[in-house]
């Protein structure tokens, strides 16, 4: 297994509970909590695989990744107590798997022949735009577009500093492993001391800070 589809795998994983954990505060039932882990853990990388051509789509070419989250989630319904009291941990497996969907995203775009920018910027449509369609299932406006810490942020500067190792011939695992730590490091201090780009105000004195 190469280190980009075990990074992969993870992703799926901590992505599909971190979309549980959505789920679960919104009291949803087995099926409900199945589909929102579906939809964060596969939404980022299938947008990824249909903006790179990439066929089949990553689920599809690895049919265990579904029966994966399918489990987890039939298992949610067993471990809802545990889950309850490990909600507070919810930004843990957010940074984690927008961490490595985005270094993923990165890395696969830039072995298609995209240029750097356009790589990063495809990591970061991997990495958030599962979280997206997990908080529009949950109902609620998504995070990524209201005032809120850091998010795309951090995978964005995580990427570029992938790529940059790369290019200083680092080794890709080695490249990958920093970039997943700082991207992590990066979220949680956002969400810790409330980091938040400048807001954009407009003329009547309101602002929106963001992502």
């Amino acid at each position: 297994m190469t280190p980009l589809i075990f990074i992969e795998l993870t992703a799926v994983i901590v992505s599909a509970i971190y979309g549980i954990l959505l789920a679960v505060r919104k009291g949803m039932d087995v099926m409900g909590v199945f589909t929102v882990a579906f939809a964060v853990a596969f939404g980022g990388g299938t947008l990824r695989d249909l903006f790179l051509d990439r066929t089949p789509l990553f689920w599809i070419g690895n049919p265990h990744y579904p029966v994966i989250v399918f489990v987890i989630s039939l298992l949610s319904g067993f471990l809802l107590g545990h889950l309850r009291r490990i909600r507070p941990l919810l930004p843990l497996p957010d940074a984690l798997g927008m961490a490595l969907f985005t270094l993923t995203g990165t890395a696969y775009a830039s072995e298609a022949g995209t240029g750097a920018f356009v790589a990063v910027m495809l990591g970061v449509i991997t990495g958030t735009f599962g979280g997206v369609l997990g908080d529009l299932l949950c109902n609620e406006l998504p995070s990524l577009f209201v005032p809120s810490p850091l998010n795309a942020t951090c995978g964005f500067a995580g990427a570029w500093l992938y790529l940059g190792l790369l290019h200083f011939s680092v080794p890709e695992r080695y490249a990958l492993g920093v970039g997943i730590v700082v991207i992590v490091a990066l979220r949680l201090a956002a969400i810790r001391w409330n980091w938040s780009l400048p807001a954009v105000r407009e003329k009547g004195g309101r602002d929106h800070s963001g992502t």
